[in-house]
């Protein structure tokens, strides 16, 4: 008797892919980054312009958002290095309960919603310090649990070149890891988060920090690292910019790449993958038996 063949098809198994420690500092950092973000623009709008250096130059802002009136009608401009964008209704100038009104960023982007810069200030610290014992937390179990060295650090066979191209090509036209390879982080995650946990927040902590007059009076090292209080606030909003950008990015491969199951794998640790199935032990042939 012949058996024709098949090829089996692959099965979807939950494999293990997040720890418990890895999942709830996530999910801290999440919330904790989005009130520091609402917060800081409201802090950000008592004086919305940016600088370099210790003191601010008035007029020589590298960034700068203001509005101005012309026949009657309020315009809102942002300056970048000298090269004015009108702006109006975003940035500048946006609606307050209908009227424009000069503001930096528009009310529904900062907490509180009203100008309140002192409860905006509560906000931000509080969840500053909720932030940087989180993100310690986070490091310190990485560290001694192996999880930064096996699944954040590229192996030598991730770096070269023609791995990282192809895992960018892979990328332009949505082709993500299958099977074995989904198990772990390709290169580019790699690449994106360890820049983020490593560079990104720890610069923002630090620039965040030198902005104090009470801790640039416990750690006066801080000016001299940033070469200034206004350089520090300059280099904490762009820091805080790229964050936004990376979370963006983030989202969208979330979404592209599977929405649930990135989802799952970050709220219940498993992720789903397509597997070979187990071998199929076939009967002996009928009739071939001496």
């Amino acid at each position: 008797m012949t058996i024709a063949a098949t090829t089996p098809k692959p099965i979807r198994v939950l494999v293990r892919r997040h720890a418990a420690i890895v999942r709830v500092t996530h999910w801290l950092n999440a919330i904790s980054l989005c009130l520091l973000l609402l917060s800081g623009l409201q802090i950000f709008n008592a004086h919305p312009d940016l600088y370099f250096g210790q003191q601010s130059h008035f007029g020589h802002q590298w960034l700068g958002m203001g509005a101005y009136e012309r026949g009657g009608t309020l315009h809102g401009v942002t300056v970048v290095d000298g090269y004015v964008f009108d702006t109006t209704g975003f940035l500048g100038a946006s609606r307050d309960h209908g009227v424009l009104v000069s503001r930096g960023f528009p009310a529904w982007l900062t907490i509180p919603s009203v100008r309140y810069l002192a409860l905006g200030r509560r906000w931000h610290f509080f969840f500053a310090w909720v932030f940087a014992i989180n993100l310690t937390l986070y490091l310190a179990s990485a560290a001694l649990g192996g999880h930064l060295k096996r699944d954040l650090v590229p192996t030598l066979s991730q770096i070269k070149p023609r791995h990282v191209l192809h895992e960018i090509w892979d990328h332009m036209r949505l082709r993500f890891p299958k099977g074995e390879e989904a198990r772990r982080y390709n290169v580019l995650q790699k690449g994106a988060y360890l820049g983020v946990v490593v560079l990104l927040l720890p610069v923002m902590i630090l620039s965040g920090m030198t902005m104090s007059p009470s801790l640039d009076a416990d750690f006066p090292w801080l000016i001299d690292l940033f070469q200034g209080r206004q350089s520090a606030r300059s280099i904490h909003f762009i820091t805080a910019s790229l964050i936004v950008l990376f979370f963006f990015v983030h989202m969208v491969m979330v979404v592209l790449s599977g929405t649930w199951n990135n989802v799952r794998s970050m709220i219940t640790g498993r992720y789903a993958i397509e597997a070979d199935p187990p071998p199929l032990s076939l009967p002996a042939p009928i009739g071939d038996a001496p």
